[in-house]
């Protein structure tokens, strides 16, 4: 299984840094020992680049839609510390474990900040 790797473009609020996160969407888990290797060892790959869980795979109280499967989201600093993390060679060398035992699709984007409203995605450049 080739797991789905989507690069948002980046968009800072007045060439601001925002904090950036790693969201991951997985389901059809194979959860042997692959996949507990997988979770042994991440939070090691995190810890360079200042990354760490904000939500990792909790109940879904689903109100709209379909279950999308386990959801999880890693805090980073900014989407560089995010890029540097995913492409180090720490997170290369356990990343076969979860997408070979997993169905997944990953992405990375940037946040917002405190003062961002609704209508500001308006004036994004296209």
């Amino acid at each position: 299984m080739t797991p789905q790797v989507i690069a948002v473009p980046t968009w800072r609020a007045h060439d601001r840094a925002m904090t950036a996160y790693a969201v991951g969407i997985l389901h059809d888990i194979d959860l042997g020992p692959a996949i507990v290797e997988y979770l042994e060892r991440i939070d090691a790959t995190l810890a360079p680049f200042d990354g760490r869980f904000a939500v990792h795979g909790g109940e879904l109280d689903m109100r709209e839609g379909d279950n999308p499967g386990a959801f999880i989201v890693i805090e980073f600093p900014d989407l560089a510390a995010a890029e540097r993390w995913y492409a180090s060679d720490a997170y290369q060398a356990i990343l076969p474990l979860r997408t070979e035992h997993s169905v997944s699709t990953v992405f990375l984007v940037d946040g917002v900040g405190p003062e961002h409203r609704a209508t500001d995605v308006l004036a994004r450049p296209a």
